[in-house]
Order: structure tokens, then C-alpha cells, then sequence
């Protein structure tokens, strides 16, 4: 049997594989790289663009509800200004009307006095006329001398008060 030599049948081979080796590192190695790095580079690139365009648009987000919530608590405020404008304005106005009423109440009242004043002193005067005449009727009547209109009118009042 022949004796197998290492050098003889493998040399060949291995100086095909580190040709093909070559081939293959330089061929597709070398020239996918850098296109993949390329790649991987701008994918990069757009991740970091995208997250701060996203951490910007979260912190517009953010001013946006802070403006909102702003906005939100002086619409209030305007609103809780007017309303108590408005329930000033209601008090003042029906203060005016209440103290228009009570003096109108205040005058009729005053008038009501004096008609009633007057009905009074109308009335004191007929019945101190009617005590007087009937004083010196009886007098008359008791005594036969008629008294004088004067002292029978003095009577009734002193008889009255």
C-alpha cells in the first residue's frame, strides 16, 4: 500500500481554501462592511433622531397641559370674578329696589299717618262738639241756665284728656 503523504494530497487543498478564504474575506467581507456599518450608522442615527424628536414632542406635550391647565384655572378665576361681579351688581340692585320700596312704603306709611292724624283730630273735634252740646244740654236741662259755649267746650276737652 502506498504510503499516504500529508504534503502531497492536502498543500493543493489548503492553497485552494486560503485562495477561496481570500476571495470570500476581500469579496464579501471588505466590501459588505462598511456598507453594513453604513447602515447600522444611519439606523443609529435615526433611533437618536427619533428619540429627541419624541423627548421634544413629550416636553411640548408637557408645556401644552401645564398652558392647559393655565388656561383652564384662569377661565376660572375670570369666571369667579364675573360671577361675584354679577352677584354684586344683583346685590346692588336689589339693595336700590328694597330701599326704593321702603321708601315708597315709608312715604305711603307717612301718608296713611297724616290722613289718619287728620281723621282723628276730625274725629276729637266732632266728639269734644258733641260732648260740648250735650254737656250744656244737660246742664241746661239740670240747672235751667244754659252754660256759655265757651266753658262747655273747655269741659269736654278737660273731661276728654
Amino acid at each position: 500500500m502506498p504510503q499516504f503523504e500529508f504534503a502531497t494530497v492536502f498543500w493543493p487543498q489548503l492553497i485552494w481554501l486560503a485562495i477561496f478564504f481570500a476571495i470570500l474575506y476581500f469579496g464579501v467581507v471588505q466590501l459588505t462592511l462598511p456598507k453594513l456599518g453604513k447602515v447600522i450608522t444611519a439606523r443609529e442615527d435615526q433611533m437618536t433622531g427619533d428619540l429627541a424628536s419624541a423627548e421634544k414632542a413629550q416636553s411640548e406635550a408637557t408645556q401644552l397641559g401645564l398652558d392647559y391647565d393655565a388656561g383652564v384655572a384662569a377661565a376660572q378665576d375670570a369666571a369667579r370674578a364675573q360671577l361675584a361681579a354679577a352677584r354684586l351688581s344683583a346685590t346692588t340692585a336689589v339693595e336700590g329696589k328694597l330701599a326704593a320700596a321702603n321708601a315708597a312704603l315709608d312715604e305711603k306709611a307717612a301718608t296713611a299717618q297724616a290722613a289718619l292724624d287728620a281723621a282723628r283730630n276730625k274725629a276729637l273735634a266732632e266728639i269734644e262738639t258733641v260732648a260740648a252740646e250735650a254737656a250744656t244740654a244737660i246742664v241746661e236741662k239740670l240747672t235751667g241756665n244754659r252754660p256759655a259755649d265757651a266753658d262747655a267746650v273747655s269741659a269736654a276737652r278737660a273731661a276728654l284728656a
